[in-house]
């Protein structure tokens, strides 16, 4: 006979009586059992890793535009400065100083932003196989799309700005390039030659601008890149481009000097209410005819209040899991002349 000092139990046999085993539960923290919260505290972990990753993983401009955490508060200041001046000095004159002019730039939070889904205990139970990890990669995805959407649309915002904030330079402007622009025969979005051609008229009007060549995309969608991957003018070895990409491989690298990101979440539509245009319609944005858009980082900021984040809880009365992620985030213009915009023709 064996005891657990507290009581024996009598096995199914009759005649053995054995103690109870106790359990170690993976999922309970410092060893607090008792409900289904508690025993499964810790599995919030690997939760949380898989949304990381997958938002990690299909974010595109998460390294390509000015980001700022905040602590506290519903808005950031990014302070903006002028230019300065030069010239002779005349013997004897006092030196006073120059004015440069500045202003600056105020980014406001956006609305939580929440991608969640419940699992029903019984359906889980009844399936086959895990979906938790599945789910939870789809969440990470939905706000990693989200995300770059509003990235791309602030970066076209800029690159339609046509009134400089700061007096005098008027160079502090956006940069809009179309089919007209290149010549009355030209075609950007079916014609490869004019796509480049487009590509190195921005990478000029961004030197003429002063802004930094270190540090400059091109985001285009998944067509316009193969039709750049598939011209021998970006490709070929014989245009010394060799290294950039291969039509074996469907890869093309740089063009102008300039990385090409593809991605699916360049806008195309005009873009005015929803989840899409942001809260209080922030990044709205009228993006029809987009080709691509070329920018710095600086041209674009983004502030964070809460960085991505998950939560897990049991619902007793509903029978099931809630599984939430969430993060909140504005994001605004900030040098418009550093990004330009590809487009066949305005709008109408």
């Amino acid at each position: 006979m064996f005891f657990d000092g507290l009581r024996s139990k009598t096995s199914l046999h009759g005649d053995t009586q054995v103690a109870n085993a106790t359990p170690t539960r993976l999922g309970a923290i410092n060893g607090t059992v008792g409900n289904y919260a508690n025993e499964n505290a810790l599995f919030l972990k690997v939760f949380s890793g898989e949304v990381l990753t997958a938002f990690a993983n299909k974010t595109v401009t998460a390294d390509k535009h000015m980001v700022r955490t905040i602590t506290s508060g519903k808005s950031a200041q990014f302070p903006r400065t002028g230019r300065t001046g030069a010239g002779y000095h005349t013997p004897g004159a006092e030196i006073v100083g120059r004015i440069i002019k500045g202003n600056e730039k105020i980014i406001t939070i956006n609305d939580l932003l929440l991608s969640d889904i419940f699992i029903s205990n019984i359906d889980e139970a009844k399936n086959h196989y895990d979906v938790r990890s599945i789910y939870s990669s789809e969440m990470g995805i939905a706000l990693a799309n989200q995300m770059d959407k509003h990235v791309l649309q602030t970066f076209i915002q800029a690159a339609l700005v046509t009134t400089p904030d700061i007096t005098g330079e008027s160079d502090m402007v956006g940069t809009v390039i179309d089919n007209a622009y290149l010549g009355g025969s030209a075609n950007m979005a079916t014609n490869v030659d004019d796509l480049i051609a487009a590509i190195f008229e921005a990478a000029e009007a961004l030197d003429v601008k002063n802004v930094p060549e270190e540090g400059r995309n091109i985001f285009v969608k998944p067509d316009t890149y193969y039709r750049l991957a598939n011209s021998s003018k970006v490709i070929h070895g014989d245009f010394g481009n060799a290294g950039n990409g291969s039509t074996a491989s469907g890869k093309v690298f740089r063009v102008a000097g300039m990385p090409i990101v593809k991605t699916n979440n360049l806008p195309s539509s005009n873009i005015t209410t929803g989840v899409e245009a942001g809260s209080e319609n922030r990044q709205a944005v009228d993006a029809r005819n987009t080709v691509a858009v070329i920018a710095h980082p600086s041209a674009v900021g983004t502030v964070k209040l809460m960085d991505l984040s998950t939560e897990m809880e049991w619902d007793i009365r509903r029978q099931g899991t809630l599984m939430v992620a969430k993060y909140a985030v504005g994001h605004g213009v900030l040098r418009p002349e550093a990004s330009v915009l590809l487009r066949t023709a305005t709008p109408v």
